[in-house]
């Protein structure tokens, strides 16, 4: 009898990873089936630890759900769409409006879908390093080329302009900009992403801006959104949803807005393209979309949390706390979003292979992080810790991180 074939992942996929839910996470649900507690820092998922989403937008999903069963226009709903549009008027980012503005099942179809109608095989796309990695993922299965932009961490983990430049080619179609910053917890200062935007402008590049975290930010930083910052000859493509700022993470509800009215005319077989993929997939989850305009006209229950006094911000503290005490270990304190990138000194800390690292954290401790290569950082010397549990099991939990680097050994 002749050898059955083995059925085979397609070549696409031969680039793709995505580690935040890769093999160590296998090893957790192993150790979850056997009855142990993990506490999982892998994933910037709020509600398992207690973040809920406003009532009043539960309360609208539900109202609106008998109008909500059948389809809608593939581009989302209007309402939920002109409530986009006038949050671009208040972040002043000009010329938006209700065409320029894609829902999708969260940020992260719209980032695939994005590159998907943009790359030829072997274009190439600037994505950050560290990043957070479905940009690279993406941009390799839409058959493109990742070119990893160093950020430096001795400059509170800004993106190095003169790396950027060296980086661009020929074959350099777009930029990628997260701001604020998942895995780093950088905001970036208006000055930083003009410069990014002027080298954007010399190469006629598309800038992809990723906002999803610009309502968590901590202490004085402000975010100023690259949409706002552009030339009009410039195309800005932004996302942005609620699974963060209002805890609606598995709504799967986030938008994609296209501004720069001069470029808009030079893009439009691009965004043919788009409205094809938006077509394909007929639309966007319906219920969901009926949250967008209660949240964001509603009351920001976000500040709560953020300011003096907030969970989150307290959270962020003893994060950056406790990872610095530790010795050889060192954190830049996060300006926004949900995460620590702390460095591990590799003189303390010899790490040949930071997977197994986490995996052996993982196997000692019942902690599950991510490994800094994962967010394509070249170097394992760093990993990424959640910060949404409670302030005192976070400091629990690194105190035996603490413990387990005091007598770990590659």
């Amino acid at each position: 009898m002749d050898t059955p074939t083995l059925f085979r992942k397609s070549h696409k996929l031969d680039n793709v990873c995505y580690d935040i839910r890769g093999p160590v996470l296998d090893h957790a649900k192993r150790l979850e089936d056997e009855g142990q507690r993990i506490l999982k820092l892998n994933i910037g998922n709020p509600a398992p630890f207690g973040f809920e989403a406003p009532e009043e937008i539960l309360q609208d999903v539900m109202r609106n759900l008998p109008t909500a069963q059948g389809y809608c226009d593939s581009k989302g709903l209007y309402s939920a769409r002109k409530a986009i549009m006038q949050e671009c008027q208040r972040k002043e980012i000009p010329g938006v409006g209700i065409e320029d503005i894609f829902i999708g099942n969260g940020v992260s179809e719209l980032i695939v879908m994005a590159l998907q109608a943009l790359l030829n095989d072997g274009d190439e796309v600037l994505i950050p390093a560290p990043d957070y990695p479905l940009w690279t993922a993406a941009a390799n299965l839409a058959g493109g080329h990742a070119v990893h932009y160093r950020c430096d961490e001795q400059a509170d983990w800004a993106p190095d302009i003169a790396d950027v430049r060296a980086k661009v080619t020929s074959h350099t179609r777009a930029i990628v900009i997260i701001n604020p910053n998942n895995p780093t917890g950088a905001v970036y200062a208006p000055e930083v992403v003009r410069d990014l935007l002027a080298i954007a402008r010399e190469h006629d590049l598309v800038v992809f801006s990723d906002e999803i975290y610009d309502k968590i930010l901590y202490d004085d930083a402000e975010h100023v959104s690259t949409g706002a910052l552009a030339d009009e000859d410039q195309l800005v493509v932004t996302m942005n949803g609620l699974s963060k700022s209002y805890r609606c993470a598995g709504f799967r509800s986030g938008w994609m807005i296209l501004s720069g009215s001069v470029a808009m005319q030079r893009a439009k077989d691009y965004i043919q393209g788009l409205n094809m993929l938006a077509s394909m997939r007929l639309c966007a989850n319906v219920p969901a979309q009926h949250a967008i305009q209660t949240a964001l006209g509603g009351y920001q229950s976000i500040n709560d949390l953020i300011l003096p006094g907030g969970r989150l911000l307290a959270q962020r503290d003893i994060t950056h706390e406790k990872l610095n005490a530790i010795p050889g270990v060192s954190c830049t304190k996060a300006k926004g979003a949900l995460y620590a990138f702390p460095r591990l000194d590799p003189k303390v800390y010899p790490i040949h292979d930071d997977q197994k690292l986490v995996l052996d954290l993982l196997l000692q401790e019942k902690i599950l992080l991510v490994q800094g290569t994962a967010f394509n950082w070249p170097e394992p010397d760093h990993v990424r810790i959640v910060t949404l549990p409670w302030a005192d099991q976070l400091g629990d939990a690194l105190d035996r991180l603490a413990r387990f680097l005091s007598r770990y050994r590659q």
